[in-house]
């Protein structure tokens, strides 16, 4: 790999927002997240559960429930009393609408997403028909005395249940009737509470109902009669969400002790016909709270205060040689937070709403490898810029991405709309010099740039409409990359050869000649041979590629927890070679070297790994975010009394 002096920054203060929200998408295979500062995340579990898509929060919208309708829209409702559906092309929101119900805490929508259901604090639960265009009110349900703070419908359609303060309502759809009124026993653990709040409920094709409240306890309630059937004590705090699989057969729930409880059907007997609820798993993948849970044909998925999202894979429902049979904990974004002036040495951080701006630190020391050296100036934090009103023309504020060319003379910004837009910097003022409009009538967002040194080619991606080459001189379209299956995470133009390299969600890299309009030679080979398999395995995505400036065979990339360069002098490993580079330089004889030496040079020393890039042929720069630092940064968690303390 070579010896660098690296620049090891700890000072990005970044702190993800809590979970708050999580819905999943059968049609799609898609997952929702809401953040409590009102961001909203879209992954792809099908492409390797890589972030597709995202949607900036704002401190006024304080999401409390997300919910998918008609397969590809996606609502959301919060404390400010409006519901919100989102533009998933263009990559902001279609529109809100006030509900007049004061804050929303739920939001459900039919099994046959023609209408959606909020249940709000002034104890109403309304009810909205899913127009093409907008929903629309159609009416209310009786009026609850208290918030109504959980919904459900029934598999059928004909009738919801309200978890509320003490109660559980349980209605007809067609009269907006309160038939059942299921009153919630304040008993914690022999202690009676003031009050006891239903957080979720979940309604089976049966008629049974199960709530989770904040007593601790997992219900089972007959809707038809109204009678409480069975009652599982499972924390000493509250069970704050609960998620049913489409089949019925198992349900998960999450609990504000970090724990999350999987309940499966299974039969009394061997020979018998009769099945009963059964608490099979618990699992402590969180520090804090569990706020929300999702439940996947082929897993559990959970997300709360402490910032992760947590995919548990149900062993018997995944293949073993699957992306699906491995935990996963994402912490941290699937795009770049960090930007670089190389010769100036400075690094740019971007947070929620605000930027960021340090002077990197120096030293005159000198070591050996291995080492760490003083420094002989600290790094300066040079600014502190909010977020305000742009003086950009209108055309430009929609911008999802934008990015400098290389000498600073121009700006290219990626709109909303699937257009990208090319402006010259002058002193002081800027000119609007071309746009090209999106290509085969599509709009969805340009979510990816990258421009050639020189300043002669310019590479845009979307989530799915592939990877799109301009030449800026000519301002026309150069070529299309082939469609690949698989989202593009990052993508970079050499120098020199103008080679485009491209990563994508499922770890396959490739390399695209922009002159010749086709895949190089290397990039044929590797895809010819195949990846190794503990390459691919990798479940982070590359979100940043660089070169050498002075090894035009050297690709440099990374994802959080690896750096990687690779040599394409060297053969490619095959899968009876070690990846993770078997032997320090310092213990390899010139004969072991050359057997095992291949074209991927990996080093894990740095994680997580939120940025790293070369500033000169001898230098580089990792900014790392340990997870210490984040989790001392959030509220104490639930203290649990230990056994026998």
């Amino acid at each position: 790999m070579g010896e660098f002096k690296v620049h090891r920054v700890r000072f990005f203060n970044y702190v993800p927002s809590g979970i708050r929200c999580v819905a999943y998408n059968n049609q799609s295979n898609r997952l929702a997240v809401s953040r409590t500062d009102g961001t909203v995340e879209i992954y792809n579990l099908s492409a390797n559960y890589f972030q597709e898509k995202f949607f900036p929060g704002h401190e006024s919208r304080a999401t409390e429930a997300l919910c998918w309708a008609k397969g590809q829209r996606l609502f959301s409702a919060g404390l400010n009393g409006e519901i919100i559906e989102y533009d998933l092309q263009a990559l902001n929101i279609k529109y809100s609408m006030d509900a007049f119900g004061g804050p929303i805490w739920s939001m459900a929508a039919s099994p046959s997403d023609s209408q959606l259901l909020v249940g709000c604090e002034d104890g109403s639960v309304k009810l909205f028909q899913i127009n093409p265009d907008k929903i629309q009110f159609e009416r209310n349900f009786d009026l609850q005395k208290s918030r109504i703070l959980s919904l459900s419908w029934n598999p059928s359609g004909t009738h919801i249940a309200a978890g509320s303060i003490d109660y559980i309502s349980v209605f007809d759809v067609k009269s907006g009737s309160a038939i059942h009124k299921m009153l919630v026993d304040r008993q914690y653990m022999g202690v009676s509470k003031r009050k006891c709040i239903i957080w979720g409920v979940a309604f089976l094709s049966d008629g049974t109902v199960i709530s989770v409240d904040s007593a601790g306890k997992v219900q089972f309630w007959d809707s038809a009669t109204g009678t409480l059937v069975k009652t599982h004590l499972v924390a000493n705090a509250d069970v704050q969400s609960i998620a049913v699989s489409d089949q019925e057969d198992s349900f998960v729930v999450g609990t504000a002790e970090g724990t999350v409880f999987h309940f499966q059907l299974v039969s009394v007997t061997s020979n018998s016909s009769e099945k009963q609820w059964v608490r099979t798993k618990p699992f402590q993948h969180h520090t804090h709270d569990v706020r929300t849970v999702a439940h996947s044909p082929t897993a559990l998925i959970s997300g709360g205060t402490d910032t992760h999202l947590v995919i548990r894979p149900l062993m018997e429902k995944v293949e073993v040689k699957n992306y699906d049979a491995a935990l996963r904990k994402i912490t941290f974004p699937h795009r770049r937070l960090i930007s670089c002036s190389k010769k100036r040495q400075l690094l740019l951080f971007q947070f929620s709403h605000h930027l960021d701006l340090w002077r990197l630190g120096s030293t005159v020391a000198t070591g050996k490898h291995g080492d760490t050296l003083p420094l002989s100036k600290d790094a300066d934090h040079l600014l502190h810029l909010k977020t305000k009103v742009s003086k950009m023309p209108a055309f430009l504020r929609s911008a999802v991405q934008i990015l400098f060319s290389e000498d600073s003379t121009k700006l290219f910004v990626a709109s909303n709309q699937g257009s990208l837009h090319i402006i010259r910097l002058l002193e002081g003022s800027f000119k609007h010099l071309h746009t090209f409009q999106a290509q085969s009538g599509t709009v969805e967002s340009m979510c990816l740039l990258a421009v050639s040194p020189d300043g002669n080619w310019l590479a845009a991606s979307g989530t799915s409409a592939g990877v799109h080459v301009y030449n800026v001189k000519r301002l026309k379209l150069h070529c299309t990359v082939p469609a690949y299956n698989f989202p593009v995470t990052a993508l970079a133009i050499a120098p020199k050869t103008n080679n485009l390299v491209i990563a994508h969600s499922d770890q396959q890299i490739f390399e695209y000649s922009i002159p010749d309009k086709q895949y190089t030679e290397w990039s044929r080979t590797i895809q010819k041979q195949g990846f190794h398999y503990l390459w691919l395995q990798r479940d982070t995505p590359i979100t940043h590629i660089s070169f050498h400036p002075k090894r035009p065979m050297h690709i440099l990339l990374h994802d959080a927890y690896m750096f990687c360069i690779i040599d394409k002098s060297l053969p490619l490993p095959n899968d009876k070679t070690l990846l993770y580079n078997p032997l320090p330089p310092t213990n390899e004889s010139d004969v072991i070297r050359r057997r095992t030496a291949h074209a991927f040079k990996i080093s894990k020393r740095y994680k997580p790994l939120l940025f790293m890039d070369l500033l000169d042929e001898r230098t580089l720069v990792a900014v790392e975010r340990p997870l210490d630092d984040i989790i001392a940064q959030l509220p104490p968690p639930i203290k649990k009394k230990k056994f026998g303390t």
